[in-house]
């Protein structure tokens, strides 16, 4: 459930029992969005993190099967193999205080989330495999 702001922006919730990326990345399919920011709170019921070992180029998951606080969610959102895709990153927290973060993943389920969209109409920035870092950057 969403609603766009008369400036533009995208205010609303992933529903309850809903993936997190999956969430975001279905509103901003179904707006188009080829160029944005993210950003979240909330809570999950479950997360999953990955962490990007620069040394072997491979990302690394890790899964937490207990209620986590989204302290802050970053990301934003741009096209990779012609498609809309949100990269972001997440501060977890436990019922202990515990921090924990990461590269967002599927399989993070939400229990309650508030996101807003930042688009930037007219852009469009592609993602192209980047032999350096092994990774999907921009290509500016």
């Amino acid at each position: 459930m969403y609603k766009k702001t008369k400036e533009g922006f995208i205010i609303g919730r992933i529903a309850h029992g809903e993936d997190l990326l999956q969430g975001i990345l279905k509103v901003a399919k179904k707006e188009n969005i080829t160029l944005g920011r993210v950003e979240a709170i909330g809570a999950l019921q479950r997360a999953t993190i990955s962490y990007y070992y620069q040394d072997i180029k491979k990302y690394d998951s890790i899964t937490f099967d207990e209620p986590m606080e989204i302290i802050s969610l970053l990301g934003n959102i741009s096209i990779k193999d012609g498609e809309p895709m949100v990269h972001a990153h997440v501060s977890l927290g436990n019922s202990k205080g515990q921090l924990f973060g990461g590269h967002l993943a599927s399989e993070s389920i939400v229990f309650a989330c508030e996101f807003m969209l930042f688009p930037l109409t007219g852009e469009k920035f592609e993602r192209r495999l980047d032999e350096q870092t092994g990774l999907f950057l921009w290509d500016l």
